[in-house]
């Protein structure tokens, strides 16, 4: 039962990391540098803190990534995504998770958020055994969301 579980975390990790792959691989390219030296600018950017608005978006993101789980809530999650999700997608997760019995998720530790890309750490427990998985999110259109 726990092997159904830990197929649906993985599959879920493993689309969203391929969409952030995809992002950071298509990201646009600058063009020739100016000669008042533009690479402090995007260090700066880079490196600067995220916002509070921000942080706070993907912490209850985060969190309401674990209260799907744990309540074994495909369409709650579903809501979650960026695109929406088929029936048949969600269909397959609710049986994954149906038949994973009961199971607790929590957060890891704080997720991390890095401009418009952040990752949630959740730490899933169940008869079976616990399993730990990275939840790549995204801001789309000014929303945070599970990405794929």
């Amino acid at each position: 039962m726990n092997r159904a579980l830990a197929a649906g975390l993985v599959l879920l990790g493993v689309a969203g990391a391929g969409v952030v792959l995809g992002l950071l691989l298509v990201a646009p390219s600058g063009s020739a540098p100016a000669p008042s030296t533009p690479a402090p600018a995007p260090r700066s950017s880079a490196s600067a803190a995220p916002s509070a608005v921000d942080t706070a978006a993907v912490n209850v993101l985060a969190r309401a990534i674990v209260d799907a789980i744990t309540a074994h809530d495909s369409a709650a999650f579903g809501k979650l995504t960026c695109r929406p999700q088929s029936a048949d997608a969600l269909g397959r997760l609710q049986r994954m998770w149906d038949a994973a019995g009961r199971v607790t998720a929590t957060l890891k530790e704080p997720p991390e958020v890095r401009g418009e890309s952040a990752t949630a750490k959740v730490h899933v427990e169940a008869p079976g055994g616990t399993k730990d998985t990275p939840f790549p999110l995204h801001k789309e259109n000014g929303r945070w969301c599970v990405p794929g």
